[in-house]
């Protein structure tokens, strides 16, 4: 089980940094007209743009790529066996022997009565 959690990590690492790097070397859409009209103008001015390019689907295989291993990610994180327990239940058994021990407490010494006094 191990062995498929580094797996799907990986994969999810290497889209990560892949799907970083394609987006920040895309061309915004709006550049163009930005540097024409001397401002950021809308990327419908002149009609839709036409089919996304290559980058742009690898970016959206990429994401899928990475949402999809996020879902199995936290799906066998949230994979126990049955004899494990929860975190709730270990704490009830070690509670009793936690209040035993505390009903004699040692005296310890604080902080202050270390320091000399002048």
């Amino acid at each position: 089980m191990s062995y498929l959690v580094t797996i799907i990590l990986t994969v999810q690492m290497i889209s990560a940094i892949s799907m970083i790097g394609l987006i920040l070397i895309q061309h915004g859409k709006g550049a163009d007209m930005g540097a024409a009209f001397g401002s950021g103008g809308s990327g419908s001015l002149f009609g839709a743009s036409g089919s996304a390019n290559f980058l742009s689907r690898t970016t959206a295989v990429l994401a899928t790529v990475f949402f999809s291993a996020t879902l199995a990610l936290a799906y066998f994180g949230n994979l126990r066996p049955t004899s494990s327990g929860s975190v709730l239940e270990a704490a009830s058994v070690a509670a009793p022997a936690a209040s035993a021990s505390a009903a004699a407490p040692a005296p310890a010494a604080s902080g202050a009565a270390q320091i000399p006094a002048n």
